[in-house]
Parts: C-alpha cells; structure tokens; sequence
C-alpha cells in the first residue's frame, strides 16, 4: 500500500512543471508523511525531514512574493513587457525548482544505502533519473 502511494506520488513528482526527468523526493510539501513512511525514516531523519521542508517553505516565500508582485505589476503590461516579465518569472521558478532540489539531494545524503537503493528503484519504475546525494559530515 505506502509502495503504491510512493510510486503514485513519484510518479505524479515526474510530470509536474519543474522536471520531467528528475526523480524528486519532494521535501516540504504535503506527502512529507508519505515519505516518512515508504522510507521507514529514523527520528534524526524525521526531524530533518521538517526542518529543510521548512526551509524549503521559507526560502521559496520570497520568490513566491516577487513572483505575485511582477504579475501584479504587469497585469495590463504591453506583450513586449509581458514577454520580458515571463522571462523574470521563468528565473524566479527557477529558483524555486534550485531549493527544491538542493533540499531533496540533502535528505538524499542522510538516507541509509537500504533507503537510497529503494528511491533508485522508485525512480527507474517510473523511468525518472535519480538525484545523487549531497554527502555532508556535519549532516550525517
């Protein structure tokens, strides 16, 4: 049943707007406890896991607000400025793909080989290439 929630939501993480070829874990959203589970985390692991979910939610807040405050600018905009607003907007999502990915590599590095050789298997089901872990000492 959690391998089939797992595969479902990975698979879901496989076609969204960021990425259709990474495999991401997707910390701090709301599959956290989904991932607690499938990945049978320890309470280190678990903790961490809302700490960067947390992080990811802070630094993503910015951009989210610059994101709102150029459309909002621009609402009326001429096509030309439009375009060049798109291209902003574009960098801003950007970043925000950037967190995401920079937060699932480092929960990546504090999994166990067993965890990290499920999530390879998860990933290859749904034909997404896997994220390489940010090994960290101070982390481990």
């Amino acid at each position: 049943m959690i391998r089939t929630l797992l595969s479902l939501f990975l698979l879901l993480m496989h076609f969204s707007a960021y990425s259709q070829e990474v495999c991401y874990l997707g910390i701090g959203g709301k599959d956290d406890d989904t991932i607690k589970n499938v990945f049978k985390l320890d309470s280190t692991q678990v903790q961490k896991l809302k700490d960067w979910g947390a992080e990811l939610k802070y630094r993503n807040s910015f951009l989210i607000d610059q994101a709102n405050n150029l459309v909002k600018r621009h609402a009326e905009s001429s096509p030309e400025v439009l375009m060049t607003m798109s291209y902003q907007y574009r960098k801003l999502l950007d970043s925000m793909q950037s967190n995401l990915h920079m937060l699932d590599k480092r929960m990546l590095g504090i999994f166990t080989d067993e965890q990290y050789s499920l999530y390879v298997k998860l990933c290859h089901e749904i034909s997404s290439s896997p994220l390489y872990p940010t090994i960290s000492v101070n982390e481990k």
